[in-house]
């Protein structure tokens, strides 16, 4: 199998592991340019690198649901900001990462994996102050295995179009762990969330 057609499997058949059984995914990874995989598919799977790449592409597209759900629905208007900012800041990197994926053949997924949809479809029920609380959690929680995610990637990336996206990304997801941090901290007024 030539390099390109190992990347493209390699992606779908990630792909298709992270959906958590929402086999739509896979089919809309797949492009229906190549043949859906089986449970062999995770044989397949080999690069860290793509494995990032797709976790990164649907914690982007989450943090822009829930970005936009919290421009919505917060009322504190610290939060709101940092809504507006994750649609703005989560909507480039998204567009940097598409490209980047074009250039190495690799179809990124274009839906939230289950996880993530769950937590949408629960955020999307909440309001005001507890809408606050719920998205003010979250995104300390996830920026914080974001900039895990990014530093692990931006150090031992093997694949140097991605590592450099983790290393270019990583100051912007830091930025807004100290951010949402702070909100947390203003918010929480010393009781726990």
């Amino acid at each position: 199998m030539n390099l390109k057609a190992s990347k493209i499997f390699s992606a779908v058949g990630m792909a298709g592991l992270l959906a958590c059984g929402a086999g739509a995914l896979l089919g809309q990874a797949s492009g229906g340019s190549t043949p859906q995989m089986d449970s062999g598919s995770k044989k397949m799977m080999k690069s860290p690198d793509t494995a990032f790449a797709i976790k990164a592409a649907q914690g982007g597209l989450a943090e822009v649901k829930l970005g936009q759900l919290a421009v919505e629905k917060a009322a504190n208007p610290d939060v709101k900001a940092f809504g507006q900012q994750m649609v703005d800041d989560h909507t480039k990197a998204n567009d940097q990462l598409k490209s980047v994926a074009q250039g190495e053949n690799m179809t990124l997924p274009a839906d939230l994996d289950a996880k993530q949809q769950a937590m949408y479809d629960k955020m999307s029920k909440m309001s005001g102050a507890d809408f606050d609380k719920a998205y003010v959690k979250d995104m300390v929680k996830d920026h914080e295995e974001d900039v895990k995610e990014f530093q692990k990637e931006s150090t031992n990336g093997k694949d140097p179009q991605i590592k450099s996206f983790a290393t270019q990304t990583l100051p912007v997801l830091q930025s807004h762990l100290d951010k949402i941090k702070g909100i947390h901290a203003k918010m929480g007024n010393g009781s726990s969330m």
